[in-house]
């Protein structure tokens, strides 16, 4: 049922936007209708060297995002485990937290370049920040009575944190990794469109953009990197149902959006 008013709303937007440009109340060379955008959109995606610029940002948000999870959760789990760590860490991480992605463009280009190592450095640093910040607070969490009580049956402290800290905090690790995802994929896309890279949605949207006068392929290449998004949001609230199945909230959301 969500879903469906979703649609409605979407389609209803589409309409009034084709509304507007059809009676000339914007200029259609900035607004072109949203029949010929979708028209564009549909040519776009059985386009072979549209799809190639596509599978580059993908390619790159996919590295820079597994990496950062690795790293992120890593770190996450021992500074959430360690308030000691945790307080030392505090202030370098409070530091490099608030860096626009974009401000570190010329840097990234001036040590990695403009290949896909400047957008896996950028998606990085940018999209850890969720799920390192997600890891700690779920290590935090985690109940201090289930913890003693598995020590009490002879658990060790590794042991307790794969089979309890771990299971316990995962709801909040795949929260930041769903956020991550929508942040890594922006940046790739920003970075391709602003750190002069040779290839990429950004790269094609850029170039599309200095002829002037394809505003509609802008609006469609827009669009097709919203639908990304969204589908990647899908695919990750997905796989968090299926692994995480046995969490109440998750059960009654599930419910919910029947």
């Amino acid at each position: 049922m969500t879903i469906l008013r979703g649609a409605i709303g979407l389609l209803a937007l589409f309409v009034v936007a084709e509304l507007i440009s059809r009676a000339g109340l914007i200029d259609s060379f900035y607004f072109p209708p949203t029949s010929t955008v979708l028209l564009r959109v549909g040519e776009l995606l059985v386009t072979p060297s549209f799809l190639l610029e596509i599978l580059s940002t993908l390619s790159a948000w996919a590295l820079g995002l597994s990496i950062c999870i690795i790293v992120a959760v890593t770190l996450g789990v021992v500074l959430g485990s360690s308030r000691a760590a945790y307080s030392a860490s505090r202030a370098i991480i409070e530091f490099l937290r608030p860096i626009p992605s974009v401000a570190l463009i010329p840097v990234a280009m001036l040590l990695f370049g403009k290949d896909i190592e400047m957008k896996v450095a950028l998606v990085i640093f940018s999209a850890a920040w969720p799920i390192l910040f997600n890891t700690i607070y779920g290590m935090h969490d985690v109940d201090p009575i289930t913890k003693l009580t598995a020590r009490s049956f002879g658990r060790g402290r590794l042991a307790t944190l794969v089979f309890v800290s771990l299971p316990s905090a995962a709801p909040f690790i795949f929260t930041g990794i769903r956020i991550s995802a929508s942040v890594a994929l922006i940046v790739t896309v920003g970075a391709e469109f602003f750190g002069g890279s040779t290839s990429g949605l950004g790269y094609w949207l850029l170039q599309v953009n200095s002829t002037g006068n394809r505003s509609d392929l802008v609006f469609a290449g827009t669009i097709i990197a919203g639908i990304l998004g969204i589908a990647v949001n899908g695919v990750l609230v997905l796989v968090e149902r299926r692994f995480l199945s046995w969490q109440p909230a998750l059960r009654e959301t599930g419910k919910a959006g029947e």
